[in-house]
């Protein structure tokens, strides 16, 4: 028995898991936490735990984090199981210690345990529109779950994570300081996202005049934060919620539209093959739309296909900002890559622009079906 397997157990017996501990195997697919599958026997069945490691390098204030997810998930079990619906694969569970808490701090690390939602499967990139679908039904139904969950309760776990006019505020930072002596060599980029930021900052600027309310939102909307039934593919739990927080709905659609729509990965570098798939565009738009049930506001409605502009502009800005300053933030697997991604996402937004009318017609015409 290894010294991370000595170190599993320790940790599981603080979250009280019953039954004989069997093995553990490492989960790669994240890229902040440390994720182990723990796998306990108990009568004669195995049964399956996700353990954690939260990384506090990235969230300061981890048990911030889990009182959010554990108030969230917990309001959404009372929701489903007052419908009459057993809500075991529908929601995450996590474990209390005898403290009652739902993590534990062992030797200045930061844990905390959930139960596997068995017969599951997620999807990083996907071009199967029956997924697409499902995915917008997943986080539209997450916000009707959340509609009435006082959002003044939340933590804000990440400030000003979707602040756009601060994230142009740092590409301008970024420019006068030159750090990396890159300035000179992508003007073309820089004045392709200052023509972009009247439209990529207005729903910020909405919301902070008033016109847009701020709901419960998820604030990661990948296909990849969502677990499907592993023989219908039909969707189960939206998962992965450390960034829940106060924020727009218009930022949750477009961010999943970011990645879901578009024709290419996001460091691309055939800027030629960059494009909004309006098919993939519309399956998940209704999916998300028709979830609603009508709970959004008209100013709502009529935002939400900006948002997909805003949060495509935003994280370009973000990559263009890190490239400029020396790629100190976003992980990179090749030189340029930072600059790679900005061109794409800049591409990407260019091509919702054009298409931004057709995109609102679709959320129109899926919100008059309700």
């Amino acid at each position: 028995m290894d010294k991370t397997e000595n170190e599993i157990i320790k940790i599981c017996a603080r979250f009280g898991i019953a039954g004989t501990y069997q093995s553990y195997e490492v989960i790669n697919s994240g890229h902040i936490n440390m994720t182990y599958k723990v796998y306990f026997k108990r009568n004669g069945e195995i049964k399956d735990y996700i353990l954690q490691r939260v990384n506090t390098y990235v969230f300061k204030n981890p048990e911030d984090v889990m009182e959010n997810i554990s108030s969230v998930t917990e309001y959404i079990r009372a929701k489903i199981k007052a419908t009459g619906v057993t809500a075991k694969r529908n929601v995450l569970h996590y474990s209390k210690t005898e403290e009652g808490n739902y993590y534990t701090w062992i030797d200045g690390e930061f844990w905390r345990c959930c139960r596997y939602i068995d017969d599951s499967v997620s999807f990083t990139n996907t071009d199967d529109l029956k997924i697409i679908e499902e995915s917008g039904k997943a986080f539209g139904k997450f916000q009707t779950y959340l509609a009435d969950y006082p959002v003044k309760n939340l933590h804000i776990v990440i400030p000003h994570f979707h602040n756009t006019i601060m994230r142009y505020e740092a590409l301008r930072e970024a420019i006068a300081k030159n750090a990396a002596g890159r300035v000179d060599t992508v003007r073309d980029v820089i004045e392709g996202y200052e023509e972009l930021e009247e439209l990529a900052t207005r729903p910020y600027r909405l919301q902070r005049d008033g016109v847009l309310p701020l709901r419960v939102t998820h604030n990661d909307t990948k296909t990849s934060n969502i677990l499907f039934d592993a023989d219908t593919s039909d969707y189960l739990a939206v998962i992965d919620l450390d960034t829940v927080m106060p924020g727009l709905v218009a930022f949750d659609f477009g961010d999943a539209i970011r990645v879901a729509g578009s024709t290419v990965d996001e460091d691309e570098q055939d800027l030629s093959k960059v494009a909004l798939d309006l098919e993939r565009y519309e399956a998940f738009t209704r999916g998300f739309v028709e979830s609603l049930g009508g709970m959004l506001t008209e100013a709502e409605m009529d935002t939400l296909a900006l948002g997909a502009v805003a949060m495509t502009a935003e994280c370009g800005v973000r990559f263009l900002t890190d490239y400029l300053n020396g790629d100190k933030y976003f992980r990179i697997h090749y030189p340029e890559q930072n600059l790679a991604r900005a061109r794409c996402h800049l591409t990407l937004s260019r091509d919702m622009v054009k298409k931004l009318d057709q995109m609102q017609a679709i959320v129109d015409k899926y919100a008059k079906n309700k």
